[in-house]
């Protein structure tokens, strides 16, 4: 990481070890490190366009399908199923 922020906190008379780290944690936060260095650990390129537009001719077909089934009265459009429990 070229860009490093140094967070130092000095312990106090009658401070805590946890209390420091708390303290420590929340500059930490304060300063955007943590959110900061998750964009850089997740970081997920953008789709091409070529990728984009076979992936929208795929969902195009599957539609198309969906509304053919539904019009040919195989599937009935008012019992969609649902993501995840109920």
């Amino acid at each position: 990481m070229n860009n490093a922020t140094r967070v130092e906190v000095v312990r106090g008379k009658n401070e805590s070890s946890a209390s420091l780290l708390r303290r420590f944690s929340r500059r930490g936060q304060g300063l955007g490190l943590v959110r900061a260095l998750r964009k850089i650990r997740y970081y997920s390129r953008t789709k091409s366009k070529n990728v984009a537009h076979a992936r929208a001719m795929v969902r195009g077909e599957r539609i198309a399908e969906y509304n053919e089934q539904v019009k040919l009265g195989k599937i009935d459009p008012n019992a969609r199923k649902t993501r995840g429990r109920r």
